[in-house]
């Protein structure tokens, strides 16, 4: 009776490559979001503008040479695909150094006129600043930001990216709707106006009429955020965007554990 150590032994050598077709390539493609802000110019006073804004690279070569395209580009044999996501950011946009989160895989035939190609997606909400100083480099013709709405409806994006940037997109008003990322695009101390614009910015449709009631009041989402007080417990208020002072709030480090039961 053969050992588990010799049944192994025996299958590799029975194991025959050839018989399985692997991709032509695994490219990582990524998105890279951000909120910019605009200080608004009007007579009263009045939040700043936000747009939510993607970045896009112009291809340098063929295929799709001089059309608009996710950055990415292809693995190596001794990196991981989120290695790979990270170096080609930097190889073709300069943007180095943030956390990617994994989106998806996409795999539909005939999605790259190259061959056999199956690319695996990751995207980031970014602060404006980490995209100031992008440049093209690389394969990358020219580096852009698009508002959202304007990839989508205006560019003939390349390959399968206009289908892998809605994912992301709707990947990105979930996360806002339902995470305190909201956080990072407003200083630490905020009136509800201003997180209310957050959200409403990336989730267009967001329409709470009681959001103020609920965002501080419902017992599943209790702890999130505070009111900012100052030394004497007196409310702190601010004017900065309205013509009557508001409560300031700030978030806490509490985490809610929502359920769609509560």
């Amino acid at each position: 009776m053969m050992s588990m150590e010799q049944e192994q032994d025996q299958g590799q050598h029975r194991y025959d490559a050839k018989k399985y077709r692997t991709p032509d390539g695994i490219p990582a493609d990524i998105v890279m979001f951000t909120l910019a802000k605009q200080e608004r110019k009007a007579a009263t006073k009045s939040l700043p503008r936000f747009d939510l804004k993607v970045m896009l690279i112009r291809r340098r070569s063929w295929p799709f040479a001089g059309a608009w395209a996710l950055p990415g580009g292809f693995s190596q044999e001794d990196e991981s695909l989120y290695e790979t996501a990270r170096r080609e950011l930097k190889e073709e946009t300069g943007v180095d150094g943030h956390h990617l989160e994994y989106l998806g895989v996409y795999s539909k035939p005939g999605r790259d006129p190259r061959g056999w190609i199956i690319s695996h997606a990751f995207f980031a909400l970014v602060e404006e600043w980490v995209l100031e100083k992008r440049q093209s480099a690389d394969d990358a013709q020219e580096v852009g930001l698009f508002t959202v709405k304007e990839a989508l409806e205006d560019l003939q994006l390349a390959f399968d990216h206009r289908e892998i940037l809605e994912d992301a997109y709707q990947r990105i008003q979930q996360q806002m709707l339902h995470t305190t990322i909201a956080k990072q695009f407003l200083p630490p101390h905020f009136t509800l106006g201003e997180l209310y614009q957050v959200i409403q910015t990336v989730v267009p449709d967001f329409a709470e009429l009681n959001f103020i009631r609920k965002i501080t009041s419902t017992r599943s989402r209790q702890g999130i955020l505070e009111e900012v007080r100052d030394e004497n417990g007196n409310p702190m208020l601010s004017n900065q965007y309205s013509q009557r002072p508001a409560q300031l709030y700030r978030f806490t480090d509490y985490t809610p554990r929502l359920s769609i039961y509560t």
